[in-house]
């Protein structure tokens, strides 16, 4: 685990069930001062241009479906996503206990049928009734020190990852795992596809020995996208589908990641580029690790995170 480069799931939980247990009544009671604290800072334009971006509700409507009371928000209901609870319950025990939402924990790549948190939408079409919260953070929101420049890593592109179900990857695969630029291959547990198609997992510190980090879509977002951002290395991908708290809609091609067709028809054409152009492969890594800095004030993302549950609240009944 120490090595792995992931977060701790243990502390994870060990955090959320600390949480669980303080009253709730002192969280419910900080709340109006922490909310009008954003006026009195410098960045809250910034944060309510994130705010809107994640909570895009403009008319008030009547929420229909999987309908909670945050009083009924109890980890006793929520075993089978406690990674979501946890997450979700960090800012809705801030609120009052009557207070209802529509609750979707899960890998979202659907808009939702009626205003609802989730942890993320597609990119396509009104996703308004996605109301984004940074849910199952412990797997999706890993940051890595990278300590091997650009230059000293290895002139290819680096993918392990569970495929099964999941026919892009399987696409990928079936069409570079022969390619010299590709260490490449599928993880998944009894794995039925062709041996040269499987590989052993890696740590996500043995993948920042290579160049490039191949960022795939599973059912939602690719889960890889925010730790390989802050290496040293260049995320690869087509241009994504979905979005998450990392809001992955803002992200620009060739400026924080390689951007190949959606076909990967041009991978090796844009691997051999960057490999010839450094100086622009290292200027992406500049853009990347300046992007996800935005995440690491964890001040800053409670207020955000509150300010986006209250709009909900008030844009909802």
């Amino acid at each position: 685990m120490i090595n792995s480069g992931k977060n701790s799931k243990l502390k994870f939980y060990i955090n959320g069930l600390i949480t669980y247990l303080k009253p709730r009544r002192l969280a419910r009671k900080k709340l109006e001062s922490i909310l009008k604290s954003a006026e009195l800072r410098d960045d809250k334009d910034y944060i309510a241009d994130r705010v809107n971006y994640y909570n895009k509700l403009t008319q008030k409507q009547k929420i229909t479906q999987n309908i909670i009371a945050v009083k009924d928000h109890t980890i006793k209901k929520r075993v089978g996503n406690s990674s979501y609870f946890f997450d979700s319950y960090e800012y809705l025990r801030y609120f009052p206990l009557e207070n209802r939402f529509a609750y979707f924990p899960g890998d979202i790549n659907k808009i939702l049928p009626t205003a609802g948190i989730a942890k993320s939408r597609p990119l396509n079409g009104d996703n308004s009734n996605n109301v984004i919260l940074n849910m199952d953070k412990v797997r999706h929101f890993v940051f890595l020190k990278d300590k091997i420049p650009f230059g000293e890593k290895a002139d290819k592109v680096i993918f392990r990852g569970w495929v099964r179900g999941k026919q892009n990857r399987i696409t990928f695969l079936e069409k570079y795992c022969d390619s010299p630029l590709c260490d490449i291959g599928d993880t998944t547990p009894g794995s039925t596809l062709p041996p040269k198609m499987q590989a052993k997992s890696m740590s996500l510190t043995a993948h920042l020995k290579y160049k490039f980090i191949m960022s795939l879509e599973g059912v939602d977002v690719a889960s890889n996208l925010k730790w390989v951002m802050s290496s040293n290395s260049i995320a690869v991908m087509p241009r994504p589908t979905c979005e998450t708290w990392f809001m992955e809609g803002r992200l620009v091609p060739n400026v924080h990641y390689i951007e190949i067709k959606p076909d990967y028809s041009d991978l090796e054409e844009r691997l051999n580029y960057y490999i010839g152009h450094p100086d622009e492969a290292e200027k992406i890594i500049e853009n990347a690790h300046r992007y996800v800095s935005q995440f690491f004030d964890k001040e800053r993302e409670k207020l955000i995170s509150l300010m986006v549950l209250d709009k909900y609240f008030r844009m909802t009944e």
